[in-house]
Formats: structure tokens, sequence, C-alpha cells
């Protein structure tokens, strides 16, 4: 007689412990990933942000050059049929510029900032840049207060 065969028990799948081991896993590894990949699109749309300010300044820079004042028209700086502020990067920032008349004996100066919106404002550490006539690039969360790490 095979005694084997009695004293063995032989079992098939999973047990139901096992199954709901592997589905916590699975759950715990995709609720990181998809923070992870949230994450890495608010960062990535800064780049949209950075793009259209550095475009504007370029743009004002050759305003300047031509005239010698900066220009908060959009139609003076190339934007047909826009009035700012202009959305950029999807919808993702709005951007602005402020050129103030200058006063006599003052250089003149312009300030361009990309605010977040939508689906972008979740991106609270870097929600505003702003770019100037030096070249000086500043960031501020969302309260308010400069932030670093955003350029």
């Amino acid at each position: 007689m095979d005694t084997s065969r009695c004293t063995a028990r032989h079992h098939d799948g999973f047990t139901l412990i096992e199954m709901m081991i592997t589905l916590v896993l699975v759950a715990t590894l995709s609720a990181m990933a998809v923070s992870m990949y949230s994450t890495s699109m608010l960062h990535s749309r800064r780049t949209d942000a950075k793009t259209a300010l550095f475009d504007l300044a370029g743009r004002e820079e050759r305003s300047y050059s031509a005239t010698n004042l900066y220009s908060s028209t959009p139609s003076q700086l190339g934007y047909v049929g826009a009035a700012f502020p202009i959305a950029v990067g999807s919808n993702y920032y709005n951007v602005n510029v402020q050129a103030p008349a200058p006063a006599p004996g003052v250089a003149p100066t312009y300030t361009i900032s990309a605010a977040a919106q939508g689906s972008q404002t979740a991106d609270v550490n870097c929600a505003l840049f702003v770019l100037d006539q030096t070249g000086r690039q500043l960031s501020f969360n969302s309260g308010g207060a400069a932030s670093t790490g955003c350029w």
C-alpha cells in the first residue's frame, strides 16, 4: 500500500491569504506609481512656463533694440489677436507681461510672470515663475513666498 498518498495532501491553486497578500502588494505598488507619475507630470509642465518666459524675454529685447522701450502690448511682441494674460503649455500657465513706462532718466524695465492654473495649481511649491530684464529668475509657492528648485 502506498502511504505517501494518504499522508501528503496535494494542493492546487492559491489560498485566500496568498491571494490577499498579492492584492495588497499590487495595490501598494500601483498607488506609488500613480503618485510618482503625477509628480513627474507637474514638474515636466514647468518647462512650458519657462520656455514661454524666455521666448517673451527674447521678444522684449528685440522690441527694445528697435524702439528703446519694452512693451506690454501683445501685438508689438508678435502675438496677433491676443491680450495678456496668455495661456501657454496646454493652458497649464497664464503668462503676463508688465513693462511700465520709464520715468525720465530711469532705464526701462519689464517683468514677465507665469502663474499656474487648472490642475497645475497642485504644484504648490512652484506656482509662479518670474523673469525680468536683468535675467533674474524667481519662483514663488502658492502662498506667495519665494521658493527654490523650480528653475
